[in-house]
């Protein structure tokens, strides 16, 4: 299909991505990169190409008809490259009265209301640090993917309801509150 009015470029695409202190190396499809916290391989499809310019990363198309998956290559390749660099985070908060996580080794054991606590142990990439009311979980790791999923399962286990405004939820998280009953008029 030609450019016109139904295929259009991708903006995110074509944002080349600034890399810092990684060392990144481009062989053929495959995109070595190094870091402090990870190294690895971001293995890209035939119709992109990846260019480096000093501490840019590009990504061109090979062929313009395929622009389908050209944005979300260049925002995962972005956030591979962040992770290698800088930890991501991301705080969890715990509200209610009695309701915590403690740490013990990889494993959070949370208190949420429930006639039994509920475990979970982490995966080696996430690191947490929990404060001392044990109510705000600070998690970090190189992996956003991960560390997202992590945080979700998480909120599932108890999740904020309207009303009281109890349960856990993600730090930016808005919940608006419901009124309760109102008073009878009598």
């Amino acid at each position: 299909m030609p450019y016109g009015r139904g295929a259009a470029m991708s903006k995110i695409g074509r944002r080349p991505i600034s890399f810092g202190d990684i060392q990144v190396e481009v062989k053929g499809q495959e995109v070595h990169y190094k870091g402090k916290n990870n190294s690895g391989i971001y293995f890209l499809p035939e119709y992109l190409t990846a260019v480096v310019e000093g501490k840019t990363l590009g990504l061109s198309l090979k062929d313009k008809e395929q622009n389908n998956f050209w944005g979300m290559h260049r925002a995962l390749l972005a956030n591979i490259l962040q992770g290698a660099e800088k930890d991501f985070e991301k705080l969890v908060e715990i509200t209610g009265l009695g309701y915590k996580g403690i740490l013990s080794g990889n494993k959070i054991t949370f208190s949420l209301g429930y006639s039994h606590k509920i475990d979970l142990e982490l995966p080696q990439n996430v690191k947490v640090a929990i404060d001392k009311t044990g109510q705000k979980l600070n998690f970090s790791s190189f992996d956003k993917e991960m560390l997202g999923q992590v945080c979700a399962k998480i909120r599932a286990f108890r999740p904020p309801e309207p009303y009281k405004l109890t349960g856990i939820k993600v730090a930016g998280e808005v919940i608006r509150k419901k009124a309760g009953k109102a008073k009878g008029a009598e």
